[in-house]
């Protein structure tokens, strides 16, 4: 076993060899003769032995022994095999792994290694990050997006790395999803001059580039009809590799750092793109609503003297009215996640004739909720047009996501505005449980959360960090994550694990500089 592999107690090694034995008994190859299985433990990670067997045929076979090679395919498939029946066994039945991919891994062999050492430790699905930083993993000469190419070294123009990923996943038996980011268009789109108008921007005019800590990421605004068609091109380049499933990151705003971690006004929102604001004022229902909308986006308030200007400017409507707007009734207390997105306005009643001074409270409160919730509405929209042609073709969808980044803070809300809450049930949802409180606890309670929030057929998938075997930066073991939420959500029986760099620090060290002596 290598360095990160569990060191189980002598009691238990048994029992584990029995369950093997009886697993690895019951395949019947074709012929009816019973193949030689190597054996795997309580996650469905492979032996030292086995792995070793393995590692030696793909370095002979790398080398153009046919023989090697035969038997090499033949290994593989076998483990394809015991991998699918142990995980049908074995929770959780769904084990998967994060992978980024680097320009090296197009060296002969690089793939057939990644993949290997996946289903060694027992993960019956990878999820490759497809389009992330600002780049695209698609061959350069046939990129038609507005991102440039992961893989550029001149005579590989032609070479489709993520195809050839997901055909060596298919060999071994694993499901393979692309992974991409949303919203986060990266640094590479927000330096084109054609697309500064695409950018979020707050009520400081500020796009989101310094607004973090990495000055890296570079959020659009959702309403933007041309960040719309730019994402939806490459989600459809990304479905034409045929993956398994297509998970969308970033599905959210900027965290800002500090005091900027919280939104308390409406100039804190990501609304001020021009399509963003547009789409704000087409939201009135009435002349008064559009004026009054118009006035508070503006200024980031309204006063008794605004409030009475309307009322004299259309004497002919009662009330500003917007959608979502109902009356009568006093303030209600903000709600413990995110406000829902604008719905249509409800009719007016009678209600008795109150002031500027007394209206102006109601009103101005009311319009910050509406801020918030046509926020939230552009993310959500968003999310409909990239899942639209993942799901047309029958491609599963999923959405990854923070269980904390939809709370009400205070008297504000959290920077992010993740509505997860309200994303459809027909996505996976994949919940990044990544506290770090030393325990599992914290952990737990966020994978308990989105339980407790979620419609009861909805797949949750939650995504956690650390290593087999050991505990790392104040991280519990895997095992030690998974026991615990087994414990605590019985009915989640799908788990990812961040990431597989973390698995295997020295070949990812290699894989970024090409530095592979033996592949």
């Amino acid at each position: 076993m290598t360095n990160h592999s569990i060191q189980f107690k002598k009691s238990k090694l048994a029992g584990r060899r029995a369950i093997a034995a009886v697993i690895a008994g019951s395949l019947i190859s074709a012929n009816g003769v019973k193949p030689t299985f190597a054996q795997t433990n309580a996650y469905c990670q492979f032996s030292a032995a086995a792995m070793q067997e393995k590692e030696s045929l793909r370095q002979s076979a790398l080398k153009g022994d046919r023989d090697a090679q035969n038997r090499y395919q033949d290994l593989l498939n076998r483990h394809a095999q015991q991998l699918q029946q142990c995980r049908s066994k074995t929770w959780p039945q769904n084990q998967s792994i994060w992978l980024r991919l680097y320009p090296c891994d197009l060296q002969p062999g690089m793939l057939d290694k990644i993949m290997d050492r996946i289903v060694d430790r027992g993960y019956n699905k990878v999820y490759i990050e497809v389009f992330a930083d600002g780049q695209v993993l698609l061959p350069a000469a046939a990129n038609a997006t507005a991102w440039p190419s992961v893989i550029r070294t001149p005579g590989t123009e032609r070479v489709d790395l993520l195809a050839q990923a997901i055909q060596k996943g298919h060999q071994r038996g694993l499901k393979v999803y692309a992974w991409m980011f949303m919203m986060n268009f990266g640094y590479s789109y927000g330096q084109r001059s054609d697309r500064q108008s695409v950018l979020a921007r707050n009520g400081k005019g500020e796009t989101s580039l310094y607004f973090v800590d990495n000055e890296s990421q570079v959020f659009i605004d959702p309403y933007n009809i041309q960040a719309k068609r730019d994402y939806y091109k490459l989600v459809n380049e990304i479905v034409r590799r045929r993956p398994d499933g297509v998970l969308f990151d970033y599905v959210r705003y900027p965290r800002g750092l500090g005091a900027n971690s919280v939104i308390t006004k409406v100039q804190d929102l990501w609304i001020y793109g021009d399509a963003a604001r547009q789409a704000l004022l087409k939201r009135a229902n009435n002349s008064k609503g559009l004026d009054l909308i118009a006035r508070y986006s503006r200024k980031g308030s309204i006063s008794v003297a605004d409030v009475a200007a309307v009322d004299s400017q259309y004497p002919q409507e009662s009330e500003p009215m917007w959608q979502g707007r109902t009356l009568p009734s006093p303030p209600p207390s903000p709600s413990p996640t995110l406000v829902d997105a604008a719905s249509p306005a409800s009719k007016s009643t009678a209600a008795p004739v109150l002031s500027a001074a007394q209206k102006q409270p109601r009103l101005q409160w009311e319009l910050w909720q509406l801020s918030v919730a046509h926020a939230i509405q552009g993310i959500l929209d968003f999310l409909a047009v990239a899942a639209w042609p993942v799901q047309r073709q029958g491609i599963k969808a999923g959405a990854v996501f923070f269980p904390d980044a939809n709370q009400t803070i205070g008297q504000g809300y959290d920077s992010r505005l993740q509505p997860w809450h309200r994303f459809p049930p027909s996505l996976e949802w994949h919940a990044m449980s990544y506290a770090n409180c030393g325990n599992t606890k914290c952990i737990t309670a966020l994978v308990q959360r989105v339980v407790q929030q979620a419609p009861a057929n909805v797949q949750i998938v939650p995504a956690i960090a650390g290593v087999w075997g050991k505990t790392i930066s104040n991280r519990p073991s895997l095992e030690a994550q998974m026991q615990a939420i087994r414990q605590t959500t019985p009915q989640v029986n799908s788990v990812s694990h961040f990431a597989f760099s973390w698995q295997e620090p020295q070949l990812d060290s290699e894989r970024k500089s090409c530095r592979n002596r033996s592949l």
